[in-house]
């Protein structure tokens, strides 16, 4: 059996990467898998373990951390987060496609442990910065200095594509899904 492929889709945050994977996974169209990242924060009342996070004490994702058993971690607000290797080589082993949503910090975390001819990495671009941040501001989630904050990093992470097998243009949510479809099955008949 093909060793699946790891799929990395990175870019700064607001630029629509959540719904860009949702369209790609509900397309059917690859054999996907989503990783599913461990954490330490509590579960929220209709989060399930093992579907939504795998929710571990700080003690149990040190341990992780020691034996090299992250691609990627993170701490935020409080709590850390992470992608852990042995599910995700699992995955892959069994023939799937693991698609990984990650922040640029995490992505470059990735793209330097993970040395083989079966990972393909994407970095989604806004049209513009305006876009950026008009999405942004559209959530009306955040203060003003939150925005500024998220805005001057993600004007600084959108020069940062360098380590990317692909720039995707998410202009239109389908379109770009589907162009990462199409490079993703033109990977996967390699080899």
């Amino acid at each position: 059996m093909k060793k699946g492929l790891l799929i990395i889709l990175s870019g700064p945050s607001g630029v629509g990467k959540n719904c860009v994977r949702q369209e790609i996974m509900k397309s059917g169209k690859l054999d996907l898998a989503y990783s599913i990242s461990m954490t330490t924060r509590e579960k929220r009342e209709k989060e399930v373990d093992g579907v939504d996070y795998y929710f571990v004490s700080d003690e149990e994702f040190q341990k992780n951390i020691d034996a090299g058993n992250f691609l990627e971690w993170a701490s935020f607000v409080g709590h850390r987060y992470g992608t852990p290797k042995d599910k995700v080589e699992e995955l892959r082993n069994k023939g799937k496609n693991v698609f990984l949503e990650i922040e640029i910090n995490g992505a470059s975390q990735v793209l330097s442990k993970v040395h083989d001819d079966r990972v393909i990495s994407f970095f989604l671009m806004p049209p513009s910065f305006a876009a950026l941040e008009k999405r942004i501001r559209k959530r009306q989630t955040e203060s003003e200095e939150i925005i500024q904050e998220r805005l001057q990093k993600g004007l600084k992470e959108m020069t940062m594509t360098e380590n990317y097998d692909h720039i995707i243009i998410n202009d239109k949510i389908s379109r770009a899904a589907q162009e990462i479809i199409d490079l993703v099955k033109a990977k996967a008949k390699k080899r």
